[in-house]
């Protein structure tokens, strides 16, 4: 199993949710965050004044799915999210060793 970890922009959540589940995904844990990359925040100018916001309002996507869906999962996020413009985001996979279902004490896949 891995955690597929998308941080994008807010407006393309309902874009991102929708093409995961058309592969398959059936659950998903959605943050509020806010973070920069690369540029460093952005400038802007109230009333005549220039200044930085140093932290962008972003959406965390977090999934959790098997193996074999990880690349299908990585493309949808991919396609769905891209605007082409600084700030887009970024993916990250990484491994899960187990799952438990608190409620039925499912593990593994059978978790997820």
């Amino acid at each position: 199993m891995k955690k597929v970890e998308a941080i994008i922009k807010p407006f393309k959540l309902d874009e991102v949710k929708e093409a995961l589940s058309e592969i398959g995904v059936q659950g998903m844990t959605v943050t509020e965050v806010k973070g920069f990359g690369r540029t460093g925040g952005k400038k802007e100018v109230y009333r005549g004044s220039a200044y930085v916001v140093d932290f962008v309002p972003k959406v965390k996507v977090e999934v959790v799915v098997p193996d074999a869906l990880v690349v299908p999962v990585l493309e949808a996020i991919e396609k769905t999210a891209k605007t082409g413009r600084i700030g887009d985001g970024k993916i990250f996979v990484t491994n899960v060793e187990e799952a438990l279902r608190i409620r039925t004490g499912e593990r593994g896949e059978d978790a997820i």
